[in-house]
């Protein structure tokens, strides 16, 4: 291993993490021939084969499988090094890595622009999924910080409320219960459902509440995103339960209206988390401590923004 390079190191990385020469070599901006080379050579550093071609996939060998996990630790604590090296020259800069649950997409943008603006240095990776894919990216320490609004229940995690995310049960403006008060759940249980897809943490939440209560749901339409679930409520397709947040700033432009039910708002928030034991970089403090201020501000512009029943 004395013979090989940290070039040969950054190009088997990404061929492993992609399973390709061809998507390694796009991403590095190599030739995929320069790619296949730069593998060869760190095989015979290694001493042993790396990958395993299966009809036309790549596979990582044992040996693959654990240089590829020194590969990331090596790559991480350089980043972390370059980080903290700019902090010492008064600098901010570097990459900032998270993951968000769907319906924070409708407030962390917001914070991004500005904090961008303060720290010019810095560059943002953001992915958007539901709360099996943030497992996932938990479970592979993919990222930096990840915003959830359900606590992982088998992981390890530093933990912190930062702001609410109240659930409220949508339906058209006009609604045969819109007018209506503290209506039943019961009651409510006759209406149509339109839901959220299986892992999304807004479905597991509606629906312990109702199977507490003993109340079967009418599932008329299963649907992988808020804003779908939004145009079907729209549609007339049935009602459904979404965070307040989604109404947030376009609410007042749409069709929508909050109904008054028992046992709603449910009360919930959205965390900052990541793995227990794991050192924050100089970036990801300085988001932590940015998100952390600044959701005061949104807290209060949504409240001004929220519709009313």
């Amino acid at each position: 291993m004395k013979q090989a390079t940290l070039h040969q190191l950054k190009v088997f990385e990404a061929a492993a993490r992609h399973g390709s020469f061809t998507r390694a070599a796009e991403e590095l901006f190599l030739t995929q021939p320069t790619v296949s080379m730069q593998v060869k050579q760190l095989t015979k550093a290694v001493g042993l084969p790396l990958f395993e071609q299966v009809g036309k996939r790549l596979y990582l060998t044992e040996a693959g499988q654990e240089l590829f996990a020194t590969c990331r630790e090596i790559f991480e604590q350089l980043s972390q090094f370059e980080m903290k090296v700019a902090d010492l020259k008064g600098l901010k800069q570097g990459q900032l890595r998270l993951a968000v649950i769907t319906t924070a997409k409708y407030f962390i943008p917001r914070l991004l622009g500005p904090f961008c603006q303060l720290y010019p240095g810095i560059d943002i990776s953001l992915q958007v999924t539901n709360h099996s894919g943030i497992l996932e990216r938990l479970k592979e320490n993919l990222d930096d910080l990840y915003i959830v609004s359900q606590l992982p229940e088998h992981f390890d995690v530093n933990c912190h409320p930062f702001l609410e995310n109240p659930l409220v049960v949508l339906a058209p403006s006009d609604h045969p219960l819109a007018d209506e008060k503290n209506i039943s759940l019961q009651r409510l249980s006759e209406e149509p459902f339109i839901v959220r897809e299986p892992g999304s943490g807004t479905r597991t939440a509606v629906q312990k509440l109702f199977d507490d209560q003993g109340i079967s749901l009418k599932v008329k339409l299963e649907l992988g995103s808020n804003e779908a679930i939004k145009q079907a409520i729209t549609g007339g397709l049935g009602i459904s339960v979404l965070s307040r947040h989604t109404l947030t700033p376009e609410g007042a432009a749409t069709k929508l209206t909050i109904l008054d039910v028992e046992g709603f708002p449910i009360s919930r928030h959205w965390y900052m988390i990541y793995p227990a034991g794991k050192q924050l970089s100089v970036v990801a403090r300085t988001y932590f401590e940015y998100l952390m201020e600044a959701a005061k501000q949104i807290a209060e512009q949504t409240n001004d923004a929220r519709p009313a029943p």
